[in-house]
């Protein structure tokens, strides 16, 4: 129904992150809420153009420039709150034309799909909330708040725990699938192969930085080791997992049995 919209990494994604929600113990009528953000978790990048979104992130990425909001702040610290993509723009257009990126309103659009996700969210729900009512989804504001939370940690504080878990939740598994999609490690990353190791380092250092807590990050190992992502990996991947892959997940496996 959306155009653009990468339909399989947000299934893969959603049912990883129903499993994990279980798993936690979580009710069942409310991870079938929960699914519904999972699998609009992307839509503010819903038309994204993978050709020029991943030559401008790329080229971002290779030159160490912040390609998250909270990132952005953090080293920008006198941008206005919500005006990152303004500023990227400001900053970065005359290199990035000279890069031989056109930076036109289409290409300012791709950075907002990142720096700007925010407000680009609420324009995309606005338009398909009518939409999920005739589908009979109930939409809560604590769903939206679970969507922004990888890029705006700050809009979960003073929610409840259940909410806080889910959205770390979300975050996890989306980055677990990212790190496994071999489409996008193409499209935005320049990568050319995807390891389990790698996955699970960007998870501990999102732990790290108290994005993830010790018991979401434990309970997708716990997962990954009894084989239940096995096929979603394989399938995000286009091919088996390597025999490095699946040592480490006998790796994982025997470090559940000692807990």
């Amino acid at each position: 129904m959306l155009r653009g919209y990468d339909c399989p990494h947000a299934l893969r994604t959603a049912r990883m992150c129903a499993a994990v929600a279980l798993h936690l113990g979580h009710s069942t009528a409310r991870v079938t809420q929960y699914q519904v953000a999972c699998l609009l978790h992307d839509l503010g990048r819903a038309g994204l153009d993978r050709r020029l979104f991943g030559q401008i992130w790329s080229w971002a990425r290779q030159r160490g420039i912040p390609t998250r909001p909270r990132e952005w702040r953090a080293r920008y610290r006198a941008t206005p709150y919500g005006g990152e993509t303004e500023a990227f723009l400001a900053r970065y257009r005359a290199p990035l034309e000279q890069a031989g990126i056109e930076m036109d309103e289409w290409a300012a659009e791709q950075v907002e799909m990142r720096l700007g996700y925010a407000r680009r969210l609420t324009r995309q729900l606005r338009k398909i909330k009518p939409a999920l009512t005739g589908l009979g989804v109930h939409w809560k504001p604590w769903m939206g708040r679970v969507m922004l939370f990888y890029y705006y940690p700050e809009k979960l504080r003073g929610a409840a725990r259940w909410v806080r878990q889910l959205a770390e939740i979300l975050v996890a598994c989306e980055q677990f699938e990212a790190y496994n999609n071999r489409q996008r490690g193409k499209d935005y990353y320049t990568r050319n192969r995807e390891q389990l190791r790698e996955a699970f380092a960007y998870l501990g250092k999102l732990r790290a930085e108290r994005i993830l807590s010790d018991r979401v990050v434990t309970a997708i190992k716990t997962l990954v080791a009894a084989g239940a992502f096995s096929p979603l990996m394989a399938e995000a991947r286009g091919r088996a997992l390597s025999r490095q892959d699946q040592a480490y997940i006998r790796k994982l496996g025997r470090e559940a049995a000692c807990r």
